[in-house]
């Protein structure tokens, strides 16, 4: 018997592209109702969807926590097309983040983002007013990820708001010292969990799924 209770929305852009979302709500007790945790899925275009995060999502919930997954434009049943860059899906996570906040009466988000979902959710978190902090698993900051979402990598860098970067050691992406030296420059307050001997999709695996949701509850507790 899950402590959770699930509910299928869909969530429409202002480019007028529908989102298949889930709405993941503690049975019991909600320890903060104003907070929602968005999670931002990996990369489309390898097969990234919101599958991947119901694991951490239902963890959440089971905490008490409000979470929210969704399948980017392009993904699933979600209709419109995938970008290469992930800048069209920015506008994804900013819809369902104001769809949050005028119907599930929450004046605080917390971002999370998976893989390339993690560039993708920073972009947003300064274009929403409700974002509380942003949580990043597993960043794409290295040299080829770059290519594609360099571009991203200013705005969460640039924004003032608490962040949280967790990642593996051996991380194919993203080296440990590329990440130092990425945070080294980054405004506000940055924090980072490293992981060790795991590798990028490894951490994404339902094998973490606990110790993603412990952590993301130890960042809610320090905000």
């Amino acid at each position: 018997m899950s402590n959770y209770t699930l509910e299928s929305v869909t969530v429409e852009t202002p480019d007028g592209v529908n989102l298949r979302t889930r709405v993941f709500k503690p049975k019991e007790e909600i320890k903060d109702n104003n907070l929602v945790i968005v999670l931002v899925h990996p990369y489309s275009v390898l097969g990234g969807c919101q599958g991947l995060l119901k694991g951490i999502a239902s963890g959440l919930a089971e905490k008490g926590y409000k979470a929210i997954t969704f399948d980017m434009r392009g993904v699933g049943r979600s209709t419109g097309r995938a970008s290469l860059t992930g800048f069209a899906e920015v506008k994804d996570v900013i819809s369902v983040c104001s769809w949050v906040s005028e119907n599930l009466n929450s004046d605080k988000i917390l971002l999370v983002g998976s893989s390339a979902g993690a560039p993708i959710a920073g972009s947003a978190v300064d274009q929403i007013e409700q974002v509380v902090g942003y949580v990043s698993l597993g960043y794409p900051f290295g040299m080829l990820a770059s290519v594609l979402f360099g571009r991203h990598h200013k705005a969460i860098l640039q924004s003032e708001k608490p962040k949280l970067f967790v990642m593996g050691t051996r991380d194919g992406f993203t080296s440990v010292k590329q990440l130092k030296n990425k945070l080294n420059s980054a405004a506000g307050r940055n924090e980072t969990h490293l992981i060790e001997g795991v590798s990028h999709f490894q951490m994404e695996g339902p094998a973490y799924d606990s110790q993603m949701v412990n952590l993301i509850l130890e960042f809610i507790a320090s905000l």
